[in-house]
């Protein structure tokens, strides 16, 4: 959008743009341009659903005023269609975004917005007014830059996009926030002057210039609206029950294609859970898919091929080797388009490519983890503050040193000791991990900094960078803040409005698309989501164990003994890996000239994370992951 432009020069800055996303929609281009008004969208089409002309984008609503680009899927559009039929409106074809342009007529475009269940990034464009309404969905599964620069405006789903138009500088504040999470959080991005429209928000451009902001959807608001109400003691047997109602629809919502459709499998609670729905739902084996590892810490294969097996879906595995997973490398920056330091994106690329071979639409279990109280922070973190908190602060430091001191090597051999005696659903694969994480929050002087520390890659920026940044990379309000009782479910709360879009929905949407493959996750559907406050926290978690519900869901059709394991996450061995395989291409990255020359980290405290790594006395594969991440983006976009 740009005043002052002839057709010609909007075309061409949107042919450029839409170009760099061929990988997020392969089947069809689209481009409509109004250089008397300045504006022009373009969009690269994954045809879903109505895959023939009557579902080509940029579409123009039936009345000629809006015009609409729309990724991403709407779940209730078949009812919304309906009650816009009812009030007159007339439609040419079977899309969601039709619906999505004729809500806009009739209610106007911000009302229209919050009656979308789905995922979805927005752009719409009034004629009439000569306004731009962007808009996200409510979890933040879609995503959507914009840049202003003068009277000029530019949107996107990836920031490579963008860039296609117009030089960006480095953010060092947004790499401070990086270097501690892992990834870039929203509204920042690594690029200065370029945004994100965070989760559950709407933004209108009008004549006069400026964007008006405005959330129709938080998350934190819901949660704390649904604790408020939520009773000290409820019917378990009801809420099992009403679980089962709202995910049966979610699941058979997102079943909706006019394409092939299968599902990530990996064996664990969340996806075996919406793989069984699925099944049930469509009353034929579905199609999943499962990586595998010769690392038997990291093969979740075996699982998967047991629940397939039980389930008789159509099972599809794929052993890769360190050689086909090390291939990935190269290609992150491009995919990711943003530093992002989660190795788990290696992996989810690889299955993403695996499924596209055989499906358009794969369901996952995103989201219930982070929904349902599914890691071991959520269980454990809680119960070691109510304790270390009453510890004198010197003795605090003390135990979380000594903690944090101890091998990866001398904390597998205690914990194999000791492992026989641990009920299987608490046992852990990788304990050095869980370890390092202990002395963190034993060390913590207040809740906010135990959350921080589990949820941090390096803990002080301000080390690497040189500078301090801590206090200016907390992004939101503290825990502390919250009228949220329980450290535990403030810990959830902060998990669903940051490292859940930040990071979890990144990388899969980045993966997915990347493979021309789109992917939805029943279990973050919104309504479950403001359920899931609205139930009592012994819904959630149970006996030292997370996700109660979803468990006795699942036991209705899987028995438990093929589900109940130690959670693994979806990993590589990195750290492994960077001793052998990978140890040149990381030297490279990390030699001190090179450091000190491109003057935005500083190489003594990566050196020497580095050496103690590669000496085995740190497992130090994260933040030497989510510094290698940024520097071979560097190499590649600078």
């Amino acid at each position: 959008m740009r005043t002052g432009c002839s057709d010609e020069e909007l075309r061409g800055s949107v042919e450029r743009m839409t170009a760099t996303l061929v990988h997020r929609g392969p089947d069809d281009t689209g481009l409509w341009c109004d250089g008397g008004s300045g504006a022009a969208l373009g969009f690269r089409r994954l045809a879903v659903i109505d895959v023939g002309p009557t579902g080509h984008q940029p579409m123009v609503s039936s009345d000629g005023r809006f015009v609409i680009v729309f990724n991403g899927e709407i779940y209730n559009f078949t009812e919304l269609k309906t009650e816009l039929a009812r009030e007159g409106s007339t439609f040419r074809g079977s899309s969601d975004t039709e619906v999505i342009l004729e809500a806009a007529v009739r209610w106007g475009a911000e009302a229209a917005i919050p009656k979308l269940w789905g995922m979805f990034a927005i752009a719409l464009w009034d004629r009439r007014e000569r306004s731009l309404l962007l808009a996200r969905d409510r979890l933040g599964k879609k995503p959507l830059y914009y840049a202003m620069d003068g009277d000029r405006v530019a949107f996107a789903s990836e920031l490579k996009a963008i860039r296609a138009v117009r030089t960006t500088a480095i953010d060092r504040q947004a790499l401070a926030g990086y270097l501690r999470y892992g990834c870039v959080r929203a509204p920042a991005t690594i690029c200065e002057a370029v945004s994100k429209l965070p989760p559950g928000s709407t933004a209108v451009l009008g004549r006069t210039g400026g964007f008006a902001m405005r959330r129709y959807w938080d998350g934190r608001e819901v949660a704390e609206a649904g604790v408020a109400a939520r009773p000290e003691n409820g019917d378990a047997t009801g809420a099992v029950a009403g679980l089962d109602v709202l995910l049966r629809d979610a699941v058979r919502r997102r079943m909706v294609a006019d394409v092939p459709l299968g599902a990530f499998l990996s064996g664990g609670i969340d996806s075996s859970l919406v793989v069984a729905l699925a099944q049930a739902e469509c009353g034929r084996a579905v199609r999943t898919f499962t990586l595998g590892f010769k690392d038997a810490d990291y093969d979740e294969a075996p699982a998967a091929r047991l629940v397939a097996a039980h389930l008789g879906t159509e099972h599809t595995e794929l052993y890769v080797s360190a050689r086909d997973a090390l291939d990935i490398v190269p290609r992150l920056p491009d995919i990711y388009d943003e530093p992002f330091g989660d190795a788990s994106q290696i992996p989810t690329t690889l299955i993403a490519a695996l499924a596209r071979r055989h499906v358009t639409v794969a369901l996952t279990g995103d989201g219930g983890d982070e929904v349902f109280g599914g890691y071991v922070r959520h269980v454990w973190a809680g119960r070691i503050r109510r304790v270390a908190r009453w510890w004198p602060r010197a003795l605090r430091r003390t135990a979380g040193r000594a903690l944090g001191a101890v091998s990866p090597t001398n904390a597998g051999r205690w914990y194999r000791a000791v492992e026989r005696g641990i009920p299987p659903t608490m046992r852990q694969v990788h304990p050095w991990e869980k370890l390092a994480k202990l002395a963190r929050v034993v060390a913590a002087d207040t809740d906010d900094e135990a959350y921080e520390s589990l949820v941090s890659a390096w803990s002080d920026p301000g080390l690497v960078l040189g500078v301090d940044a801590r206090t200016d990379v907390w992004p939101r309000d503290g825990l502390e803040t919250s009228r949220i009782g329980s450290f535990a479910e403030r810990m959830m709360l902060f998990d669903q409005t940051g490292y859940l879009p930040d990071d979890i929905l990144v990388k899969v949407d980045r993966a997915t698309m990347a493979a021309s493959l789109e992917a939805r996750s029943p279990l973050l559907d919104h309504r479950l989501v403001e359920w899931a406050w609205r139930v009592p926290p012994s819904i959630r978690f149970r006996d030292g164990v997370g996700k109660w519900a979803l468990r006795q869901l699942l036991a209705r059709h899987v028995p438990a003994r093929l589900v109940d394991r130690p959670k693994a996450g979806f990993g590589v061995p990195v750290g492994a890996w960077l001793r052998g395989p990978l140890r040149d291409w990381a030297e490279s990255l990390l030699d001190h000239g090179r450091l000190v020359r491109e003057g935005y980290l500083r190489p003594e405290p990566i050196r020497r994370a580095w050496s103690d790594h590669l000496a085995g006395r740190r497992g130090d594969d994260v933040r030497l992951w989510t510094v290698l991440m940024f520097q071979a983006w560097l190499e590649r976009w600078r």
